[in-house]
């Protein structure tokens, strides 16, 4: 059974803030909150395999502490420009 837009949304924005490092729960929430409901269903993939990466490695990319994965380096560089505070 396909899962429901409107409910892989509600899933997609839970899984952001609940994700383990406060910063990383800040910074993807309120990047889920501004553009999930956008997305379309490719972005949608890509953001739900984002959210499988290692905190540890997120923090790293959205600070530009270390290059974000190809796959992920412009949804990334967009978290970084405008939801890192």
């Amino acid at each position: 059974m396909v899962e429901p837009r409107e409910t892989r949304v509600k899933r997609l924005k839970m899984r952001a803030m609940r994700r383990g490092i406060r910063e990383m729960d800040l910074i993807l929430s309120a990047y889920a909150d501004a553009r999930l409901e956008t997305m379309n269903e490719g972005e949608l993939n890509l953001f739900d395999q984002l959210l499988g990466e290692n905190d540890q490695d997120l923090y790293a990319w959205v600070t530009g502490q270390s290059p974000a994965e190809g796959v992920y380096a412009a949804m990334v560089d967009d978290i970084a420009e405008n939801y890192q505070k």
